[in-house]
């Protein structure tokens, strides 16, 4: 299951030569996938303090965490987006969106499937 957990990586790994290859704006890969980073980092660290809460019976603290930590990572990756379109070129805020789109669609997919072959893995909604 440890691919299916970094399936969102390997597609923003594999992504590099696809923009390299279409000529594509380089800097929307950097801020989108660092945003995208930046934005897995922040659901580890919820991760782990929500397990700390919910070991301490605070279940309404550990949804509250969970519920910023992917809200803050939308907006991450949003402003991302937004800022190299505005800042950079219009071409490059769409490349960024449509890297957003992939990883997003990639990450759902890989939760999905773990969930449904490991429903008692870490996360899981039982």
């Amino acid at each position: 299951m440890g691919v299916l957990r970094n399936t969102d990586l390997i597609v923003l790994a594999a992504a590099l030569p696809a923009f390299i290859l279409l000529g594509a704006p380089m800097i929307a890969w950097v801020v989108a996938g660092g945003a995208w980073i930046a934005g897995r980092i922040g659901m580890e660290l919820a991760s782990r303090k929500r397990r700390r809460a919910l070991a301490a019976a605070n279940r309404n603290a550990a949804l509250g965490v969970t519920a910023m930590a992917v809200m803050g990572r939308v907006w991450l990756l949003a402003l991302a987006i937004l800022l190299v379109g505005l800042l950079a070129e219009r071409e490059a805020g769409l490349a960024a969106a449509l890297l957003a789109l992939a990883l997003v669609t990639a990450h759902l997919g890989a939760s999905f499937l773990t969930h449904l072959f490991d429903p008692e893995a870490e996360g899981s909604l039982r």
